[in-house]
């Protein structure tokens, strides 16, 4: 999981020194970069690649294509520590949506949880004057379709191979990353060619190496790990763009975080015992 979480802090970082280049373009070449993976792992192993819940399979893909463009733009406007741990909001819309949809029901121990991690935002935005409200808005839309995201796999259940789902999803942003690039083209110069390629290379590893975490350990024990991506995308920020953390940044991410695991621990703790 830490190889995991480090490729996806690589890859923020990555985008973040990108920021001149169209967000439409870094979804094209993030999605491009990995799909010769997931083809590859799909042909190899002689898995359908339509699948067969097609229709929730595409919406996953288009959903996601918006969180993901969402998430990009807002690291123009956003320290990437910042943007990074408030996409990670995404877990909370997930368990609304899931009331409401899916008929799930939430314990009051974990809105306490939910309740932390939105007084981690109150006090990034309400402390740190510093934060751009467009940046702000753009985040907090990508972490509410993340939310959707999560919902619509758990419809696709088993009935797809994981791989064949973030191969529609990859098939998706890339078309739709390529069309909106064609009027917003910034030309590539020299290594950010290089760099542009490699967000596919560490996107892909990041999700591989998560999937083999998840698969080798209890959920309980790799997920809280994941968060890790904050904190290595944090200190990239700090030492490599000079982004500078206030103190009540720094304890709104904190508070993200520490509610956001403590959701983790406590549903693992729940499936346990039954």
């Amino acid at each position: 999981m830490i190889i995991s979480t480090m490729a996806f802090a690589c890859m923020n970082a990555t985008v973040k020194y990108l920021t001149h280049i169209s967000a439409y373009q870094i979804v094209f070449f993030r999605s491009i970069g990995s799909l010769f993976f997931t083809f590859g792992f799909l042909l190899k192993n002689k898995i359908p690649i339509l699948g067969n819940n097609r229709k929730l399979l595409v919406l996953r893909g288009l959903v996601g294509v918006v969180s993901m463009t969402l998430f990009f733009m807002s690291t123009k406007y956003l320290p990437i520590g910042t943007a990074v741990s408030l996409r990670y909001m995404g877990p909370i819309f997930a368990a609304i949506f899931a009331v409401f949809l899916l008929k799930e029901k939430v314990k009051a121990l974990q809105w306490l949880f939910f309740a932390m991690a939105f007084a981690g935002v109150i006090i990034l935005k309400g402390f740190d004057t510093e934060l751009n409200w467009f940046g702000l808005t753009l985040i907090f839309i990508s972490a509410i379709f993340i939310g959707l995201v999560y919902i619509i796999i758990s419809k696709i259940g088993k009935g797809d191979h994981p791989v064949v789902v973030v191969n529609y999803f990859l098939v998706i942003s890339t078309i739709v990353g390529g069309l909106l690039s064609i009027n917003n083209w910034v030309q590539p110069v020299g290594k950010e060619w290089a760099l542009l390629l490699a967000l596919g290379v560490f996107g892909y590893f990041g999700q591989v190496n998560m999937t083999k975490a998840l698969q080798a350990a209890t959920t309980t024990q790799v997920a809280p790990l994941k968060y890790l991506e904050v904190i290595f995308t944090l200190l990239f920020g700090v030492f490599f763009f000079s982004e500078i953390y206030t103190f009540w940044s720094l304890l709104g991410i904190a508070l993200i975080i520490a509610g956001l695991v403590l959701n983790i621990i406590y549903k693992g703790k729940k499936i346990a015992k039954h």
